[in-house]
Parts: C-alpha cells; structure tokens; sequence
C-alpha cells in the first residue's frame, strides 16, 4: 500500500502554535475537527489563513488539517498562516520567493511584555497625586 502525500509545517505567533498538514484534495481547511467557517466567526480570520494559498495559486490543490492550541483567534490565525507558509515550501520550494515576498515565511517576533514590579502592567504606573 502506497503511503498518501502529507507535508507538514509548524507555524506560531504570540502565544498559539500550529501544527499544519497539507493532503492532496480540493480545498478544505479543517481547524480542531471543526470547519474554518464554524472555527473562525470573522471573515478577515479566514483570509488571513487563505492568504499563503492564494498568493501560490494552490486553493483548490489541497486539504488543509490543523491542530491549534494556545492564544486567541487574531494569534491562532497568524499561526496557522504559517504552519501553511512553510508546508507549501515543502511541496513545492519554488514557492519561497512569493511567500518571502509577502512575508508569510517571517515568525512574528512580537510577544507580549512582562509586567515590572512597582507598576500595575507592563508599562502602566500608579496613578500620581501631588498631594
């Protein structure tokens, strides 16, 4: 028996990690054994996850199957355009100049600040009285 082709990618952002796996098919993304649509409530979410099979012309070429976890919704999604990002370079490497390009590929270092002692946020001071 044959062993069906499966690429794989890991794609993060903030604090929620993807774990991404592209199958040959016609187009289906499913998050969590849950539809895209059921999954993602806000259609600018969906478009974000479309946006690397969009710009390589590969909508309708495979299925898409994610295990997300950690973060919110805007951190899962980012993740997930990545864990996308870098499974389509393993199908196909002449996909890297577009999707370096469009900056699929680059790991958003941005992560939250730590609170500092002294101060009731990250940055945010005790409210100050002259008297």
């Amino acid at each position: 028996m044959a062993k069906s082709e499966r690429y794989y990618g890991t794609g993060r952002r903030k604090k929620a990690i993807a774990r991404v796996y592209l199958t040959p098919g016609k187009g289906d993304v499913v998050i969590n054994k849950r539809n895209m649509d059921e999954y993602f409530g806000v259609e600018t979410l969906k478009t974000i996850v479309r946006q690397p099979m969009v710009a390589t012309e590969t909508v309708d070429k495979y299925d898409v199957l994610v295990n997300v976890k950690g973060g919110g919704f805007t951190g899962q999604a980012g993740a997930i355009r990545h864990g996308i990002s870098r499974a389509l370079l393993q199908v196909d490497a002449d996909y890297r100049p577009v999707l370096k390009k469009a900056g699929f590929l680059t790991r958003d270092p941005r992560m939250k600040e730590r609170k500092k002692y002294g101060l009731k946020a990250a940055r945010r001071a005790p409210q100050f009285s002259k008297r």
